[in-house]
């Protein structure tokens, strides 16, 4: 007997068994008669309840906070308390997984100017479809503004298809002032060596077996696993590319993200102000003199690693 809800169920249960009055009931489980005959006046919560549960079910993932986010976008003005409390009485709670291991080493510094396409990560995340089939696909993630740029699912992508789609997004977005990878094939081609050469683009490539190195698309790539790949069942790979591309425009426009003060990373992105320079009018993020500094920083020196391209400059 915790609550004073269990306290009064229980006085009701000795009334109505032993055939006792309440007040000795009371004062046999020492509960206080005023408690006891309480009555809530709280407003009717029962429409509240309905949407945190029809979001809750929509978006399985999410958890009170978002919850509490999204319902505040829509007008709701009840407190995060009051969302927590029906949250927890509606019995929903967002169940954990079981984690992996993951290899420890040096965080990536953010760029120290805040700016769109100061840095960008890739990464591959695998799945397979209903039929066994196994499918890639690779994520293109601004770190400042924490926006996928681009999410390309295929069963094969070379080297080549990599510098296709960075050069697609470049067309609409702009040149980068960094790249981030890992030592994939894919990344250490020589198309996509040549390709970044030719366009002055400094590609960083984080130590073997430290992928904490590239930390944004790590995450990015745990959303996306957690949210869709975990709660998908994908019967081609033109219906895998359709459910991708519906995720990615949700989760740039309508998904609150902690780390962005629960803004959605397209609002995030629009309060930033491009930085150009006076020379050449051209975005800051590509002019040498104003280049981000290296990304991760190798722990250990006998590695071998691909050489990193230099800076432009």
């Amino acid at each position: 007997m915790v609550t004073p809800a269990a306290r009064r169920s229980v006085v009701a249960h000795v009334v109505a068994v032993h055939d006792v009055s309440e007040r000795r009931a009371c004062r046999i489980l020492d509960v206080d008669r005023s408690s006891h005959r309480y009555r809530s006046r709280r407003p009717d919560d029962a429409a509240l309840r309905a949407r945190i549960r029809n979001l809750a079910h929509a978006r399985r993932r999410f958890g009170y906070r978002r919850l509490f986010i999204l319902l505040r976008r829509d007008g709701e003005p009840s407190g995060r308390n009051r969302i927590y409390r029906l949250y927890r009485d509606e019995g929903l709670s967002v169940r954990k997984r079981k984690g992996r291991r993951r290899a420890t080493g040096a965080r990536a510094p953010i760029p120290v100017v805040a700016r769109a396409n100061a840095r960008w990560s890739l990464d591959f995340v695998h799945d397979q479809m209903a039929n066994g089939r196994r499918f890639r696909i690779l994520n293109v993630v601004d770190d400042v503004t924490r926006e996928c740029l681009a999410s390309v699912a295929d069963t094969s992508i070379s080297g080549l298809r990599v510098t296709r789609e960075l050069a697609a997004v470049m067309e609409r977005r702009g040149r980068p002032g960094m790249i981030v990878s890992d030592n994939g094939t894919e990344f250490t081609s020589n198309a996509v060596l040549s390709w970044a050469s030719s366009l002055r683009i400094d590609w960083h490539y984080i130590a073997p077996g430290k992928p904490i190195q590239n930390a944004f698309a790590e995450s990015f790539n745990g959303r996306m696993r957690d949210e869709l790949l975990n709660e998908s069942l994908f019967f081609g790979l033109g219906h895998a590319r359709a459910e991708i591309a519906a995720w990615v425009a949700d989760y740039n426009t309508e998904r609150p993200h902690s780390a962005l003060g629960y803004r959605t990373p397209a609002a995030f992105a629009a309060t930033l102000v491009p930085v150009t320079t006076a020379a050449t009018g051209r975005p800051a993020a590509v002019c040498g003199a104003s280049a981000a500094q290296p990304v991760a920083q190798h722990l250990d020196k006998s590695v071998s690693i691909p050489k990193t391209l230099s800076r432009t400059g």
